[in-house]
């Protein structure tokens, strides 16, 4: 007789993944019963990191220290309701919240010391109050506009949440969407040639999700038709892609830029009573479409993923494509389908760039946001809303970047640079550390 396994301290079952490990180690009793003994494991993984943030922000306080008054202004120009600005004593404050940060690094100690897990409410808090604490420092003397600041950070995370929710979609379904960087490309180079000839951008966006597909389209044919590997096949597409895009400027764009490389943008869109939301009602709402298009699309790919036929699906051909087509799934249809669905919502991402934020399509626009994109869906455990949330934070830091500048903080500009990279590591590394993604992505399926 085998007894069943309690659950441990944590209240999860000896088995579940994450929680303990080695999971189970056997036993012999006095009358020949095999037991099954649970074996614990503390987990330093966010007590280290809230640990590490802590003493930097510690040195930074202590060796480049700032008096003054740090200013925040809560209202926009184009709020109705007029909220007046916090002004906050600028070394008081930010060792105040330091010490704050102190005792909650220490409670992700103790949780981890006494083999618990830390609540997700913790980091959360953490972060808000250590980027309070970093902005109180860098402001001092200065202003900190916190609408314009997170409106920044919502346009600036709008093509990584397409291209998460596009990555989130092909490794669910089996296919490692390295291709994202590609799909941003061409989509915003077909946004902007068809909305400059058409004078409608919302053809522009229909073209641009075409050549998100057509990107998607050679991914899925070369890495489940002939099962060549696909991250090699996902870097040479972005090599292409980008090669392609470059020449095309060259050639067509600009010896004729005023027709066929002047698209027409998108305007703002206020949402009435919901637009004059203190704070977050600009920042929310007072969008473009494309904006209004990323909240309809995270909710309605989050709640399919886990609440349709069509989800359970996807989600069972990524984990074991062998028990799906045993059931009548056509794992390889099935892969090919949802990848060039997940181009077509990568390819929305790169419209943004030429239909919202610059204007105009030029060489190489996406920057590498392509592999931020993809870092957020690691980030986001494969999940669309954190994968979501992982791509705001990118943008956050990224708009931080720039306010920073503007503050004039003695952080050296180099560093401001590699700014939002840097968090990417850090989420990644940090954060996300050794989890496991689909159990099938990446490998391609042969059937019998």
């Amino acid at each position: 007789m085998i007894p069943t396994p309690t659950p441990d301290a944590a209240g999860a079952s000896p088995g579940a993944s994450g929680r303990v490990g080695p999971a189970l180690a056997p036993a012999t009793a006095a009358d020949g019963t095999i037991q099954l003994a649970t074996v614990k494991v503390r987990h330093w993984k966010m007590a280290i990191s809230l640990g590490i943030t802590t003493v930097l922000l510690f040195l930074l306080f202590l060796l480049v220290p700032r008096d003054g008054v740090s200013t925040f202004r809560l209202s926009d120009r184009s709020s109705s309701l007029e909220i007046p600005n916090v002004s906050v004593p600028t070394a008081a404050t930010s060792w105040a919240v330091l010490v704050v940060l102190v005792l909650l690094t220490l409670w992700a100690v103790w949780n981890a010391w006494s083999y618990r897990r830390t609540g997700v409410w913790l980091p959360i808090v953490y972060g808000v109050l250590a980027i309070f604490a970093f902005l109180t420092w860098a402001a001092a003397g200065g202003l900190v506009p916190v609408t314009g600041l997170l409106f920044g950070a919502v346009s600036l995370s709008v093509p990584l949440i397409f291209g998460a929710l596009g990555g989130v979609i092909g490794e669910r379904v089996g296919v490692v969407n390295v291709a994202i960087e590609g799909q941003f490309l061409l989509g915003a180079f077909s946004a902007a040639l068809i909305s400059s000839i058409t004078g409608n951008p919302f053809v522009g966006l229909l073209g641009a999700m075409v050549g998100g597909v057509l990107v998607a389209f050679v991914l899925a044919a070369f890495s489940i038709k002939y099962l060549v590997d696909q991250v090699i096949v996902g870097v040479v597409l972005n090599v292409l892609v980008t090669g392609l895009t470059g020449f095309l400027y060259g050639a067509l764009l600009v010896p004729n830029e005023a027709t066929l490389n002047r698209p027409i943008r998108f305007t703002r869109l206020e949402i009435p009573l919901l637009g004059d939301i203190p704070i977050i009602g600009p920042v929310l709402f007072n969008q473009t479409f494309i904006v209004y298009l990323m909240y309809i699309t995270v909710g309605v790919v989050a709640w399919g993923l886990y609440r349709t036929r069509w989800g359970l699906r996807l989600r069972a051909v990524g984990e074991h494509p062998q028990a799906a087509d045993t059931v009548g799934i056509k794992v390889n249809t099935s892969r090919f389908w949802n990848v060039s669905l997940a181009g077509a919502i990568a390819g929305i991402g790169g419209a943004f760039f030429t239909l919202v934020s610059v204007g105009q399509f030029t060489k190489e626009m996406t920057a590498g946001l392509g592999f931020i994109a993809l870092a957020a869906v690691i980030f986001g455990r494969w999940d669309p809303i954190r994968a979501t949330l992982a791509a705001l934070l990118f943008g956050f830091a990224t708009n931080l970047q720039n306010l920073l500048t503007v503050l004039k903080t003695p952080i050296p500009s180099e560093f401001m640079l590699m700014l939002p990279y840097l968090v990417t590591i850090i989420a990644v590394a940090g954060f996300a550390g050794q989890i496991r993604g689909p159990a099938a992505a990446g490998k391609p399926y042969v059937k019998g």
